[in-house]
């Protein structure tokens, strides 16, 4: 089996695929720092849908989900994001949800995932 890594820099790969799995990194608004945890969260799960199709999968494959808030108060606005994007319905990874100081004040959702790749 061979290792492909996707979006390499100097300390990571935003996707790396083996064993038919694609483990993506978490992933940041990097287009929209600074925005509301809804619009930070629209970007991540565009850029992961972009990651996963370019790995050969999709959001229906996703297999596992982790999502870090910079505050938990935020849970709601999050998920009705989430929510909308996760379809179609039947198709809802496992998940956590923990709150967690992120990279930087600018970023308040982190999201890393698992998918299958689509044989």
């Amino acid at each position: 089996m061979q290792i492909e890594r996707y979006e390499t820099g100097k300390r990571m790969s935003q996707a790396v695929t083996y064993g038919g799995f694609v483990f993506l990194a978490g992933q940041v608004a990097i287009e929209a720092p600074g925005t509301s945890v809804g619009e930070q969260t629209t970007n991540i799960l565009a850029r992961i849908t972009r990651l996963l199709e370019d790995a050969s999968s999709n959001p229906t494959r996703i297999l596992s989900a982790t999502i870090w808030l910079a505050d938990i108060s935020s849970f709601e606005d999050m998920n009705a994001v989430w929510d909308a994007w996760v379809v179609p319905a039947g198709h809802a990874p496992a998940r956590a949800t923990d709150e967690a100081r992120l990279a930087g004040p600018e970023f308040t959702v982190e999201i890393g995932m698992i998918a299958a790749i689509v044989t």
